[in-house]
């Protein structure tokens, strides 16, 4: 896990960085400041990047791949949440602030590079930057809101009404996800999906 200094992709890497959507209105200052906190690190496809229930927490910028939320019962029945690909985030930040631990998993769909940093050097340097706290911290309203309007279309829309509005909602993604990702993302069987398809339904 190399500093981003020290990577041997290190220049590309950057400018992959500045396209995030947290990061690209930092000032040259505030990215000299910020640069040194962050960890470069490649997760293989399946990996876990945090573990539901754990204190332990990081914030995540994708620079390559694409990432899962996942939130577990007791019984192992899983649920995703929503996807990260590149130029988008995760995190866990809302848990940190409550003092709680995590309510969902985070694992690499695919092959994944990310940069991160801890939470609580994440927090410290939002708190010297106010503007960019208050750009996070929308942006983490957005993915609640994100994440709950998903639950909402899970019990509201038919099975092809789901596909159409991810399709509509995330155009880039369709593509890309393996199919067994999206189908239980959307709540179906991977053979629903192959059928919907096949009937010229989506």
């Amino acid at each position: 896990m190399p500093l981003l200094a020290l990577h041997p992709e290190a220049k590309i890497i950057r400018l992959q960085l500045r396209q995030n959507l947290v990061l690209k209105h930092m000032s040259a200052a505030q990215w000299q400041e910020f640069e040194p906190l962050l960890e470069i690190t490649d997760y293989a496809k399946g990996e876990t990047l945090e573990h539901q229930g754990t204190h332990a927490m990081e914030q995540y910028f994708v620079i390559g791949g694409i990432l899962k939320r996942v939130v577990s019962n007791a019984q192992g029945k899983e649920m995703i949440l929503r996807f990260a690909a590149e130029s988008d985030i995760d995190t866990s930040y809302a848990a940190w602030k409550l003092k709680m631990p995590m309510p969902y998993s985070i694992r690499a769909v695919t092959k994944v590079r990310a940069a991160k940093l801890s939470m609580l050097q994440w927090a410290a340097f939002l708190e010297r930057h106010a503007k960019i706290k208050s750009e996070f911290e929308l942006e983490v309203m957005k993915l609640m809101s994100e994440v709950m309007a998903h639950t909402i279309t899970l019990h509201l829309l038919n099975a092809p009404g789901r596909v159409q509005r991810f399709m509509r909602k995330h155009a880039e993604l369709t593509e890309r996800l393996p199919k067994k990702e999206l189908a239980s993302y959307l709540n179906l069987s991977p053979e629903t999906l192959s059928r919907l398809k096949r009937r010229g339904k989506i």
